[in-house]
């Protein structure tokens, strides 16, 4: 039975790996309904984005508008933005026809394969018009050192930024610390009650394409089911390290997770 509606806001990856590929993905197979608002069109594989097309912002507007007004959704999850237009075109639609839905945002800066996919200009735009919108933000390593402008090295870092970054006006952080060079890969969930600490072993693999699209939608997907967001992280910290080991192992480069795979909430 489908539970949780979930908008995604986001741009589309041809390979099908991360974007609204992704986030479809994985919403669908965690129980949850997607729909989409698609804000800019790529040309990418494992090996890297080729082109960007972006998508006009009365587009983008129109595609929100009509899925609120007849679906609806009980969260939206924000990915790839692009520029500071359409990051104001975002804001701009939330308020009109979404202003009380939560928002799960993934402040998508660079693609795996250093693309950049957020112009330097617009991360200002994006911290002033939706981090105060957010009820949780999913930056990684270098895309929190770009929100606050700190050099994260180690563990005792990202305790300082994911502070940082509560203090911008968000509801919680999950600040993803796979860029760390570490055997164990840390996470922390901030919010005004604390820091927690998740912790795993590194899986070795290339095959990592889509992890922060995907872990974004798995916590949009448990927050529109109705989890706390503890318990949303907790599963999709979880998924997410499932999908990844079952990758199919596609392509050349960074390749695709598995999304279809399940996991045992009884022995998360």
């Amino acid at each position: 039975m489908i539970k949780g509606r979930v908008l995604v806001i986001a741009g589309s990856d041809s390979g099908g790996g991360a974007g609204i590929q992704a986030d479809i993905k994985a919403i669908t197979a965690l129980g949850g309904f997607a729909a989409t608002a698609i804000t800019a069109l790529t040309a990418q594989n494992t090996m890297g984005v080729f082109g960007v097309m972006p998508v006009p912002a009365d587009f983008i507007r129109q595609q929100i508008d009509v899925v609120m007004s007849d679906i609806g959704a009980d969260v939206i999850k924000i990915g790839m933005l692009g520029d500071a237009a359409t990051i104001e075109t975002v804001r701009s639609a939330l308020t009109d026809f979404a202003p009380a839905v939560p928002v799960v945002l993934d402040p998508v800066m660079v693609a795996k394969g250093g693309h950049a996919l957020l112009a330097d200009s617009a991360v200002d735009t994006l911290r002033r018009l939706l981090l105060p919108r957010a009820a949780v933000v999913t930056p990684n390593l270098p895309e929190a050192e770009a929100l606050t402008g700190l050099s994260i090295r180690t563990e005792a870092d990202m305790h300082v930024a994911a502070a940082a970054i509560l203090s911008l006006g968000v509801a919680a952080v999950l600040l993803k610390g796979g860029h760390l060079a570490s055997d164990t890969v840390v996470d922390l969930l901030a919010t005004p009650a604390g820091i927690e600490v998740f912790s795993a072993p590194r899986i070795q693999t290339r095959h990592t394409h889509g992890t922060g699209c995907t872990t974004a939608s798995a916590v949009a997907a448990g927050l529109a089911q109705g989890l706390s967001i503890r318990d949303s992280v907790i599963r999709a910290r979880a998924y997410v390290r499932a999908a990844i080991t079952a990758a199919p192992g596609f392509g050349e480069g960074h390749g695709p997770l598995d999304h279809t795979v399940t996991v045992d909430l009884a022995r998360i």
